[in-house]
């Protein structure tokens, strides 16, 4: 199934209201929405982005441990 391009164009991130990028796999088949003020990817789920902030993974590792210095401010 193809996920219109228009569609995209008028989806922002449910986070942060910012834009979203389409990632494709290896066989060019759209993968998810990724925002990358976030670093979030939204999946896309039978040509249906699902854009639910619980749905969404990480694009990143696992959060960093906040410092001495950064939590004492």
């Amino acid at each position: 199934m193809s996920l219109d391009h228009r569609l995209i164009e008028l989806l922002v991130c449910p986070v942060c209201k910012g834009p979203l990028q389409l990632r494709r796999d290896a066989e060019q088949r759209p993968l998810d929405l990724a925002c990358p003020a976030d670093r979030l990817a939204f999946p896309i789920r039978d040509g249906i982005p699902v854009m639910l902030e619980h749905e969404a993974q990480s694009l990143d590792g696992p959060a960093p441990e906040p410092t001495e210095a950064a939590s004492s401010t």
